[in-house]
Order: structure tokens, then sequence, then C-alpha cells
């Protein structure tokens, strides 16, 4: 157990000792972070797409999707998908059920920052469209997606933030490689130091986040420069 008394001594030990394992499980929190937001945003298209489509079971399909990983907690999904899912024979390794998820509860929520964004759309564009002879795939993917992409930058950017925030529920689980929360209770529970421990994970979390944000505002004056 480390005896230093100062936060900054505590923040120099721990730097010392243990800042090459910081970066590392900040890598893997980052790489389960964007897999997800990726995997996330591509399912949320998907979903999207399919509930804005003519055919009304489908929508409602859909609507109960979103409803339902919309409102569970991120960390009971993980739960069932590690310990229930293998007792119907369906087994699948920790990082893959972060990640896994992590998709499911992003895609609801993209889903439905899309439709936000198609909804701002002038509905006529859409009749002139049909007036055109384009099929609902062409009318989707030529005029409703990038003008709905237009209007969810900051959603978007939010969601993001969102899903790195929540890779830290790798630490309920035993990751092969352990992630930046995970590092938080060993290290806690090695050398008893709580708040200082804390403190330099939350910097690389809070870092991430302003990065993301910048990133996000950028975007989001380029994109109003194209409108």
């Amino acid at each position: 157990m480390a005896t230093h008394q100062s936060l900054w001594g505590s923040l120099v030990y721990l730097l010392a000792h243990y800042g090459w394992q910081y970066v590392s499980s900040y890598g893997v929190a980052l790489r389960i972070g964007v897999l997800s937001f990726v995997g996330g945003v591509a399912l949320a298209f998907v979903l999207t797409t399919l509930r804005v489509s003519p055919i009304p079971p489908l929508r409602a399909a859909i609507s109960f999707y979103v409803e339902v990983f919309r409102n569970i907690p991120v960390l009971a999904l993980l739960i069932f998908i590690v310990f229930a899912l293998p007792e119907v024979g369906l087994v699948i390794d920790y990082e893959p059920s972060v990640i896994v998820t992590l998709i499911l509860v992003a895609s609801a929520f993209g889903c439905d920052a899309l439709r936000s964004g198609i909804n701002a759309i002038d509905p006529g564009q859409v009749e002139a469209a049909r007036s055109l002879g384009l099929t609902f795939f062409d009318i989707v993917s030529s005029i409703i997606m990038p003008q709905a992409l237009r209007t969810v930058v900051q959603p978007m950017v939010t969601l993001f933030i969102s899903v790195i925030v929540s890779s830290s529920t790798g630490a309920m689980v035993p990751l092969a490689h352990t992630e930046l929360t995970g590092l938080v209770n060993q290290i806690n529970t090695k050398d008893a130091l709580g708040i200082p421990t804390f403190f330099v994970a939350a910097m690389f979390y809070v870092c991430t986040g302003l990065v993301i944000a910048a990133i996000g505002r950028f975007l989001e004056k380029k994109v109003a420069l194209c409108r």
C-alpha cells in the first residue's frame, strides 16, 4: 500500500508506477467505445430506414426495438448477455459482449436522433421526389439521410461521448485486457488510493469528451456552411 499522503504525491506515485497501465487501459476503453459507436451508428441507419418505410408492422417493430433498448440500463443488458444468453447456448466472449451491449443501446438512441433529423425535413421534398418516380430507397439515400445527418451532428457527438463513458461497464466483467475503470478498481484494491486513482482516470474520460466535442463543433460549422 502506498504511504503518500498528499494528492500531488499520490498522483506522482500513480503515474510513476501505473502510467503505462493507464495508457494501455485507456486504449482498451477507447477501442470498445469507437467500435461500439461505429457499429451502433451503422445499425441506427438501417433501423431508421426501416422505421420510415411504408410498411406499418415494420415501423412498429423498430419502434418497439428502440423503446426497449433505450430504456434498459446498460449494465443490466450486459449482465443478460454475459450470464443469461449462455443458458440458451449463445456464448459471447467478454469484450465482444460489452461491444454488442453498447451497439444495441447506441443504435436505439442513434435511431431516435436520426428520426428527429428526418422530422425536420420539409415533407414537400419527399412528395416532389415521389412525383419524379424515385423509389423509397432512392429517396432515403439521396434526400432524407443526407439532410437528416446535417441536423444531428451534436446529438451524435453526445452519443459518441456517452458510448465512450459507458465503456466503463467493461469493468464489471473479466476482460482479457483491463479497461480504464477496471484498472481504477485494481489499483484502489491494491494501494487504497481512491480519490487520486479515480482523478487520473476521470481526466482521460474528460479530455476525450472535450476532444470529441471540439471535433463535433468543427463538423457542425462545416455542415452549416454546406447548407
